[in-house]
């Protein structure tokens, strides 16, 4: 069944794209990353910046299944060493979210990436939710 390119146009910005200073992911705010009052769970902007790390690395060409199928040599896995959080106001419902990675620095085998992650343009502005180093 031919989809006539839909699915490549369908999925072209579903890894974010990169940018000047790194990469940037757009992503909505659902039911299921809020808690009881509709504000996002604390522990859901772990797996924003997640998706943020992996679409960067993504499309770098770095791909997670090929390191661990060890297409290049060994198996190799990411590990998040360390997280420092800074929550600034929190994201509700339905709000749309901007994740900006950037690379801050390489060193042997690691990689330091710093994020951003703010709410949507509201009226003008936006608000930074948190930046994590």
């Amino acid at each position: 069944m031919d989809d006539r390119g839909e699915s490549a146009a369908l999925s072209a910005g579903l890894s974010g794209a990169l940018t000047d200073f790194g990469h940037r992911l757009m992503a909505r705010v659902y039911y299921a990353d809020t808690d009881f009052s509709g504000v996002v769970y604390h522990a859901r902007y772990l797996e924003f910046l997640e998706r943020g790390r992996s679409d960067y690395l993504r499309l770098t060409g770095v791909h997670h299944t090929e390191l661990l199928d060890g297409k290049h040599g060994e198996r190799i896995v990411w590990v998040v060493r360390r997280m420092e959080i800074d929550f600034r106001s929190p994201a509700r419902m339905d709000d749309i979210l901007t994740i900006d990675t950037r690379t801050d620095d390489i060193s042997g085998a690691r990689i330091f990436m710093g994020q951003q992650l703010k709410r949507a343009p509201l009226r003008f502005s936006e608000t930074t939710i948190f930046d994590s180093a």
